[in-house]
């Protein structure tokens, strides 16, 4: 499947909650699910009654698109999971949680995930001192992120409002652009939207 270059504010309308793809524009009026709260599209505003499959289906592609990952990254995240003792979509959840860039967007020192993928790309963040830029390398309770000495004093790092409240399991710096895992999220933890995993591996298990 090729990269989605369309307009992002379509996804959080056909899914119908906020993913949170374009940063501070989500949580202002200009959110385009502020203003229509139906999905795009000629039909958008139709009465439609899903199927058992149309339900899981689109809890499938509403998570994926909420951490901006591929098809085939997401099934690969499923098969680790049911490979894992314990609730197969809460080790999904983990799993998605953990990546670095996602981590990265949880501490509230960039504004979305693409750009948390962005400045992981341009090795701007160090993993134990080491440049790690592979936005889903795989972080682990104990690693610190940092931003790079010489990468501190850009913009993106220092706009206004841009620091938000980190999760529970993550230790986070602003000043000192320090993140700690602390542990392994819970699913309570994770402060997710309305999302219901279980569908998900409903979807892949059929």
């Amino acid at each position: 499947m090729g990269r989605y270059t369309g307009p992002v504010c379509k996804q959080c309308r056909r899914e119908g909650i906020k993913l949170f793809l374009k940063g501070s524009r989500c949580l202002s009026g200009k959110c385009a699910l502020e203003g229509r709260a139906y999905a795009p599209g000629q039909h958008g505003q139709g009465r439609k009654k899903l199927s058992d499959y149309g339900q899981q289906l689109r809890e499938k592609q509403k998570t994926r698109r909420y951490y901006s990952i591929y098809e085939k990254q997401f099934h690969h995240y499923y098969t680790q999971a049911t490979k894992k003792h314990g609730v197969t979509g809460d080790s999904m959840l983990q799993f998605l949680e953990l990546r670095l860039d996602n981590v990265v967007f949880r501490s509230g020192i960039v504004s979305s995930r693409a750009e948390a993928r962005q400045m992981v790309s341009h090795c701007h963040f160090l993993v134990h001192g080491k440049v790690v830029n592979i936005a889903s390398y795989a972080l682990q309770p104990g690693d610190v992120i940092t931003v790079r000495e010489r990468s501190k004093n850009y913009e993106v790092f220092n706009a206004s409002g841009s620091i938000r409240r980190a999760p529970s399991w993550l230790l986070v710096d602003g000043d000192a652009k320090r993140i700690e895992v602390r542990s392994i999220p819970s699913r309570e933890e994770m402060e997710l939207p309305d999302m219901n995993e279980q569908l998900i591996v409903e979807y892949y298990s059929r």
